[in-house]
């Protein structure tokens, strides 16, 4: 059985797929850090000095009752709050990681299409009896003359 568990985890799919689960979830840590970070602070300065992950609706008071400063400070008193400020964050997060997996999926067809685009010699033709031949051929199963590169 360890064996059978041994074969298994190391065949290839399985290793590149653990590698790029590994890569994504840093690459998610790092487009949530710019979000977080970089992107949403002067979107909020624009909007009015609003700090949109601390964007918060009370639905029902905790002990104390609100007003709650944080959003933090409202789930320690207990209150039910609808956090959309961090949903907004989140949005912003998915449609960067979106377009960034787009991105790249592009680029990787567009190789893969000007590797399909190159012609791959199927023949050439015999210089002496004019007959086609396969391309890396050295001599000429017609007329068996050498062929110089």
């Amino acid at each position: 059985m360890l064996k059978e568990f041994k074969e298994f985890a190391l065949r290839g799919n399985m290793v590149d797929m653990a590698v790029g689960i590994i890569i994504g979830a840093a690459f998610g840590t790092v487009v949530k850090s710019l979000v977080d970070d970089v992107i949403m602070p002067p979107i909020g300065l624009l909007a009015g000095r609003v700090d949109f992950s601390q964007l918060f609706l009370i639905l029902k008071n905790g002990t104390p009752p609100g007003p709650y400063a944080t959003a933090a400070d409202a789930a320690k008193a207990g209150a039910v709050a609808l956090r959309y400020g961090m949903f907004i964050n989140d949005v912003v997060a998915f449609l960067i990681i979106a377009l960034s997996v787009f991105l790249l999926v592009k680029a990787l067809n567009r190789l893969k299409r000007k590797e399909e685009g190159k012609p791959v010699p199927q023949g050439k033709q015999c210089p002496y009896c004019m007959s086609s031949i396969p391309a890396g051929a050295v001599r000429c199963p017609q007329c068996t003359s050498t062929l110089v590169e």
